[in-house]
């Protein structure tokens, strides 16, 4: 069973709800299933609540990509958030085509300007999703961002905002 862990729950704003996602890209096999359930559980929770989700995030490795496909699944609509010019570089050979494979499926592509993606690019990467998402799922561990940017750093303002923040995790799991 997944961990969840909600502050509030958003209230739908008119017709579309916004829901935004920030994550590890490495997600432990012992905690997949639990990360990909809580994800599409409030996914779904989402779509009953309101006739259009908006879904946004930056198409990283691991929990971005996996929230895309889910919401995706679930009817969402997509806005990729790219946190500079060179964010593709970021990405391995054998990582690219599936971010590719999101972007093309992505309504809107906002790519923040920074030329060269680092730790700030990230940072504030995160914070646009946080700041426009009226629910940030967030597959986090609870532990503290490994760099300036990272989950526990989006989480973290996320909350100061006074965001609805769902944490999804399999308790007892640490992230390698």
């Amino acid at each position: 069973m997944p961990a969840h862990t909600a502050r509030q729950r958003p209230a739908p704003s008119g017709d579309v709800l916004t829901v935004g996602v920030t994550g590890h890209r490495a997600i432990p096999a012992e905690a997949f299933g639990a990360v990909r359930g809580g994800l599409a559980a409030e996914l779904d929770g989402a779509a009953r609540r309101c006739r259009t989700v908006e879904a946004l995030s930056s198409l990283a490795v691991g929990a971005d990509q996996l929230f895309a496909e889910l919401a995706l699944a679930s009817g969402a609509v997509l806005t990729a958030v790219s946190p500079g010019a060179d964010y593709e570089s970021t990405f391995s050979a054998e990582e690219l085509p599936g971010f590719h494979r999101l972007l093309h499926r992505a309504r809107t592509h906002v790519r923040l300007d920074f030329p060269v993606v680092d730790e700030e690019a990230y940072y504030a990467a995160g914070a646009y999703i946080a700041e426009r998402s009226d629910l940030l799922l967030a597959v986090w561990d609870g532990c503290p961002a490994r760099g300036r940017g990272g989950t526990g750093d989006i989480v973290g303002y996320a909350r100061s905002l006074g965001k609805a923040v769902v944490v999804i995790w399999q308790p007892g799991v640490a992230r390698p």
